[in-house]
């Protein structure tokens, strides 16, 4: 575990840089959000439709992985929900729990670090499982929230759905990376390297801003939020890795790499839903906190068993 923590640390220690410049004022609130749109839309955008360029649907697409990952998150989500109506929350706010319970940090810190850690072969399992999050999770959701405001599920919900992924740029650059690769479009030197050197800028920007958005994230409603770390944390891991291991037997490979982004924390869009929607954004900006903090330890633990 102690190699596994030395090669994290510098992924954290990126993040604590952004969280320190936040906290100090030193980097506005203003600047975050500038940073951090500018690593969604153009720096990730860039590394994921580089890596999916290189790749095809059947390397990215595998039957047993999805169906295991879809599992042991569909286990989770409907586990938090289930305690959420226990607590007497409403469908709104038991659909944000279970959002926040579920959807991993795997744009900003997954698809780099667990790249690295893990190898390039990681990226095509990364690039499933974050596909399946942002569109069976993010659009279930959208429909949840949206169906218990109007009281019925119509059409529109659906085109809404479908208007939210379409302006989704990872969605949008991994499509079209896939695009390139089926059409078997060779990549002139230029672009390649372009799209090189604005990819590379994805992991340190990405890092910073997730701290620096951290220091505006308040720890209220420690129990809500400490229990909603914990099913992410903890929780999700473990079912992912009940869904690779024993439901759907994956590759070893394969088992490590999903068990690893399901131990990511929460990410930080689920609190831009959350605000959007004004669902409960206070105990999921706890969450994200709380979890970020507590990944430090529990990432590498979570990698190092599954590598051993």
């Amino acid at each position: 575990m102690l190699a596994i923590f030395l090669k994290t640390l510098p992924f954290f220690a990126l993040i604590g840089l952004g969280y320190g410049a936040g906290r100090t004022r030193f980097f506005s609130e203003e600047a975050t959000a500038a940073l951090t749109k500018f690593v969604f839309y153009f720096a990730l955008s860039a590394m994921l439709f580089r890596f999916a360029a290189t790749l095809s649907i059947s390397q990215i697409f595998d039957a047993r992985l999805a169906s295991a990952y879809l599992w042991g998150t569909m286990a989770v989500y409907v586990l938090v929900t289930g305690v959420a109506f226990l607590r007497r929350q409403d469908l709104q706010t038991a659909a944000i729990e279970a959002q926040t319970a579920c959807i991993g940090n795997t744009g900003f810190l997954g698809v780099p670090m667990l790249t690295l850690l893990l190898g390039q072969a990681a990226v095509a399992p990364i690039i499933l499982m974050l596909t399946i999050d942002l569109i069976v999770f993010a659009s279930l959701l959208v429909i949840l929230v949206t169906a218990a405001r109007e009281g019925r599920i119509s059409f529109r919900i659906f085109r809404q759905v479908a208007i939210g992924l379409v302006k989704n740029p990872m969605i949008v650059s991994i499509s079209l990376g896939l695009l390139v690769s089926a059409l078997k479009l060779p990549l002139p030197g230029p672009a390649e390297e372009f799209l090189s050197i604005l990819g590379n800028a994805a992991t340190p920007c990405a890092l910073f801003a997730i701290g620096a958005s951290l220091a505006s994230k308040s720890a209220e409603r420690l129990a809500v939020s400490g229990w909603l770390s914990f099913a992410k944390l903890v929780l999700h891991p473990l079912f992912v890795a009940a869904g690779v291991y024993l439901f759907f037997p994956t590759t070893p490979f394969q088992a490590t790499v999903a068990v690893s982004t399901a131990a990511l924390p929460v990410a930080g869009n689920v609190f831009m839903l959350a605000q959007h929607y004004g669902i409960a954004p206070q105990r999921v900006s706890a969450a994200i906190l709380l979890s970020t903090a507590a990944s430090i330890v529990t990432v590498s633990l979570v990698i190092a068993m599954v590598t051993s």
